[in-house]
């Protein structure tokens, strides 16, 4: 059995991570930290948790200092920047579900995120953890574990999962208008915005309310921009809804003058043909569109895309769970790869039918 630990495992993110790790067929949960909970059954802490474990969180400082195989990091951005060195030392692959390690110009980083990066040796071999469209990258995370080198994934954070999910088999054929921009509007449910509450996700602001945020300098900006490649050319807008979990992005496409794009079908063609092969990812019938409810719980994606010929664009459209595929699963499929694992071990593939 693969020994794994999280830190920061009293987050949403970290607790759907113990939950997944808990039923894993091939790792077992060793340690789950949670610096201000330190102590406390986690089953206190979360009730869904009664009568399934009597684990209890512990400190950051114990699961660096464990003989572990793997570590996952839920923290908030620029702890991972001092915490993923300690853990890496320590002999064990880490996967960090922050963005320290996701850009990978140091400076962008620095604009974006308003720190200076600390890292940069470690940078350079970090490997992006979006596996369906870096799969070299993944591949490379694994060749460095069997190598017994210092491995580090850094998981794609959900708006550039869902977002780019939908917008790769465009912008990778080659059909974006040269000169225009790339539209996207997402929304997330509250999860997606972390557990420390503020004046926007409290219940009474959240409920029967929908809500444009951080637009034009949302962060997860450049981090699209990078993994679409392109740069300085995305009109980025973000969304709040009134749900728990649940993430779904609509990116518009102008079509290159020529684009051999010319209907529904073309497109439909095209985004079967890119996504074949990859386990988590359906491509929706012709017609179909995603639904959040239809990934809850899962780390699959649903892609529908259709083709607006007034406009010469293509529309598509990506539902995810934003603590599964934009988190927590994302991070225990790309741990699955670097171990040789199946990888769909440990990840349901059935959402909550209702």
């Amino acid at each position: 059995m693969i020994r794994a630990g999280i830190i920061g495992a009293a987050g949403f993110a970290g607790i759907q991570l113990a939950h997944l790790l808990m039923d894993h067929p091939d790792m077992t949960l060793e340690l789950a930290s949670s610096d201000s909970q330190a102590g406390t059954p986690i089953s206190e802490a979360y009730p869904a948790f009664a009568g399934i474990t009597d684990m209890r969180f512990c400190t950051s400082a114990e699961v660096e200092q464990a003989a572990l195989d793997v570590v996952f990091l839920a923290v908030p951005h620029t702890a991972s920047l001092e915490q993923t060195p300690r853990v890496i030392e320590s002999g064990a692959v880490a996967i960090d579900l922050s963005a320290d390690f996701r850009l990978k110009d140091a400076a962008t980083y620095e604009e974006w995120y308003g720190v200076a990066h600390t890292e940069l040796e470690l940078l350079d071999v970090t490997a992006f953890g979006l596996p369906e469209l870096f799969p070299q990258e993944i591949q490379r995370a694994y060749e460095r574990h069997e190598e017994h080198l210092p491995t580090l994934v850094a998981c794609a954070g959900c708006y550039p999962t869902a977002t780019s999910l939908a917008a790769a088999p465009a912008i990778r054929a080659g059909l974006l208008r040269e000169g225009s921009p790339l539209v996207a509007d997402a929304i997330s449910g509250v999860t997606g915005a972390g557990k420390k509450p503020s004046a926007r996700t409290h219940f009474c602001m959240v409920n029967g309310n929908l809500e444009a945020y951080g637009v034009t300098t949302h962060r997860h900006t450049p981090e699209i921009e990078q993994i679409l490649d392109v740069p300085g050319r995305l009109v980025f807008t973000p969304h709040l809804a009134p749900l728990n979990r649940g993430l779904l992005s609509t990116v518009t496409v102008p079509l290159t003058e020529g684009a051999n794009v010319t209907c529904t079908e073309d497109a439909h063609e095209l985004y079967v043909e890119f996504y074949e092969g990859c386990t988590f990812v359906e491509v929706l019938p012709l017609g179909a569109q995603p639904r959040t409810a239809s990934v809850a719980g899962t780390n699959r994606a649903q892609v529908g895309v259709a083709y607006d010929a007034r406009t010469s664009s293509l529309v598509a459209t990506c539902a995810i769970d934003n603590l599964g595929k934009g988190a927590a699963g994302q991070a225990v499929q790309c741990a699955n790869i670097v171990f040789g694992l199946a990888e769909d071990a440990g990840l349901s593939a059935g959402a909550l039918p209702v």
